[in-house]
Order: C-alpha cells, then sequence, then structure tokens
C-alpha cells in the first residue's frame, strides 16, 4: 500500500510518500481503508519534532481519519464489513478509574492517531473497533474526516470545561483554525453572541458567514480594545484561546469580571504570563482543556450529522501531495481544515 511518513523530523521535505506492507489486524481491531485524512497543527509539531518527545520512526501522521472497514477482528462484535466509518482520534486503555468513569482524556495512556501509534496517511489502517463510528451515507468522507478531532475539542472547550451558558459573549481567536470555525458554530447553536478574530478581509468575511456576530482582524485592530467596544466596555464571558503567546494578554484583557478563559493550545508559544492583581480582583477563571471525551464525541458528532453543525474543509489535496498540504498550513493560508486522500 501507498503512505506518506517521516523517518526523521524536519520540514514538509522530511515527508516522503512510499510503498509499505499492508497491516494484519489483532482480533479486536478493524481494517479501514482510508478514504480521507485531515491535517491538524499536531501533525507540524511531530513532523517538526517536540522537544522532550521522542517518537518510534519511521512515523506516519494523521489523526482525523474517515473510510471503509474492510476486515474486522474474531473478537469484533459491534462493527460491520461495509460501513463508511470515521475514528475518534483519540484511544486509551479502556480500564482505568478515569476510563471507567467517563474521562478518558484523563487517562494516562491517552493518546492520539498520528502521534503515539501511526496515523492515517495511509491506505489501510488498523484500528481499535471501539474507535470506528458510523457516519450517514450523505456524509462525504472529506466531511467526516475534518470533523471528529476539533468538534469534540470546541465542545470540550466550551461546555465542559468553560460551562458555557445560552446568550453568553464569546470571544473566539483565530476563526479559520479547525477549533476556531467549530467554536463560533457551537456557541451559536447556544444563541450567545460571538466575536471572532482572523487575519484579512477574506477570511473575515468567512467568519462572518460562518455566524459571527462581529469580527477583529488580530493583525490590525487591538483585540481587546475592539472587544472592549463592542460590549460596551464589560468585557466577553468567554475567551476560546489556542493562538498562545502573541495573543494571550489580549484574550485574559478581554475578559468580563468572572470570565473564563479556556485555551487548548499555544501555536505561538507557550511561555505567557498572568498578572495575578487582575485574576483574584476580576476572579477570572483560566482553564486548560485537551482533546475530549469519547461520550463527547458521540454528543457533538450527533449534530453534525444532523446538519447542524458542518465541518468547514479549505482545501483536498491527493496523499502524494501532503507536503504541498502541510506548507498551506504551516503558511496559515487556510480557512478549515486541510484534508488529504489517498
Amino acid at each position: 500500500m501507498k503512505l506518506a511518513r517521516i523517518h526523521q523530523h524536519g520540514g514538509p521535505e522530511a515527508l516522503v510518500y512510499e510503498d509499505a506492507p499492508e497491516p494484519k489486524i489483532k482480533a479486536n481491531q478493524v481494517l479501514v481503508r482510508v478514504r480521507a485524512c485531515a491535517l491538524n497543527h499536531l501533525d507540524l509539531f511531530v513532523r517538526a519534532g517536540i522537544p522532550g518527545m521522542k517518537f518510534s520512526m519511521p512515523h506516519v501522521l494523521g489523526s482525523d481519519i474517515a473510510g471503509e472497514i474492510v476486515e474486522v477482528g474474531e473478537l469484533c462484535e459491534r462493527v460491520k464489513p461495509g460501513w463508511r466509518v470515521l475514528l475518534s482520534p483519540g484511544m486509551s486503555c479502556r480500564q482505568c478509574e478515569h476510563c471507567l468513569a467517563g474521562n478518558d482524556n484523563l487517562c494516562r495512556r491517552f493518546t492520539m492517531f498520528g502521534y503515539g501509534v501511526d496515523g492515517g496517511n495511509v491506505e489501510l489502517l488498523a484500528a481499535p473497533e471501539y474507535s470506528a463510528i458510523q457516519i450517514p451515507d450523505s456524509m462525504s468522507f472529506e466531511e467526516a474526516a475534518a470533523a471528529p478531532l476539533v468538534f469534540v475539542t470546541a465542545w470540550h472547550m466550551l461546555m465542559a470545561r468553560a460551562k458555557l451558558q445560552p446568550g453568553e459573549d464569546v470571544l473566539v481567536l483565530a476563526a479559520s483554525s479547525g477549533v476556531g470555525t467549530c467554536a463560533i458554530q457551537i456557541a451559536k447553536m447556544f444563541q450567545c453572541r460571538v466575536i471572532a478574530t482572523a487575519g484579512g478581509e477574506e477570511k473575515l468575511a468567512k467568519a462572518r458567514a460562518l455566524g459571527a456576530d462581529h469580527v477583529i482582524d488580530h493583525y490590525r485592530q487591538d483585540i481587546s480594545a475592539e472587544v472592549k467596544k463592542l460590549t460596551g466596555k464589560r468585557g466577553v464571558d468567554v475567551v476560546v484561546e489556542h493562538v498562545g503567546a502573541a495573543t494571550w494578554a489580549k484574550s485574559v484583557e478581554s475578559l468580563a469580571p468572572a470570565g473564563r478563559l479556556v485555551t487548548c493550545g499555544a501555536t505561538t508559544g507557550f511561555d505567557a504570563h498572568v498578572d495575578l492583581r487582575y485574576l483574584f480582583s476580576k476572579q477570572y477563571s483560566l482553564l486548560g482543556s485537551f482533546m475530549g471525551t469519547m461520550g463527547e464525541l458521540h454528543r457533538v458528532l450527533k449534530f453534525v450529522f444532523r446538519g447542524q453543525l458542518k465541518p468547514v474543509i479549505d482545501r483536498v489535496y491527493p496523499l502524494s501531495q501532503i507536503r504541498e498540504a502541510h506548507e498551506r498550513l504551516e503558511r496559515k493560508e487556510q480557512f478549515g481544515k486541510v484534508v488529504v486522500t489517498p
């Protein structure tokens, strides 16, 4: 089969499109013919190398996977050959206290396709049966691949961590990102007023089309000053942050008293600072968020499968052009998800 993988860390040139043996499944696994795999910033980080992390080489990237079931192991009872599925990006032990309590994203063995195990930049992939989720016939494989990681992440951020309430004011950083496009839609589904940031008129227009009530050009405008103008100096109830050092200070300044900032990443750097005087006097909540649970994935996918929440696809590349796909994401040219198809 054909696949794309890295043999060493580096830039997009480290990605090699080549042949490899077809995988053999275990008794509790299914074999998936991958039809689409969406990119995430995690792919860029792993490809470049993460300080303190060691990856077995060669390594296959790709966390967001959709395809067809071609074979099931002898212990599989739920999933059937021929199913059109997406795969849960996260995997856990399914046995520890956290997993049994439904908090599988806190499992010490929690990992993701393309991170701790080989991912979906392949033609055929062996996966645990529990990770396969059947998709509607009306949904394309590209749409299915663009949904799981970003929607479960945004849902966990807003619903589980920030405890979003209907009608609140929400600031979404980087509306063109996968998480940004999902957060806008989820907040609007709960009748919230959404302020979104993006860079350039084209992305700002797309953010409005997606449902944002107000938009801010984070390259040309002062985020917190614009938020204060739009909210009558009050600030917002919730900030959805994942940009990191470049926007952190302005994100905190944008909070209303007792506001909640929830973050799931640090794309521009992790060395952010907090003025403790404002943290306690304004009673802010600063919340970390990582992925989401299997239960939350199934919950948010109900809305995706009904068409109430829609995956946003920027561009689709053949797997043989995965270097170009990485370059587009690295240059921040995308609005939504970049997808590759084997």
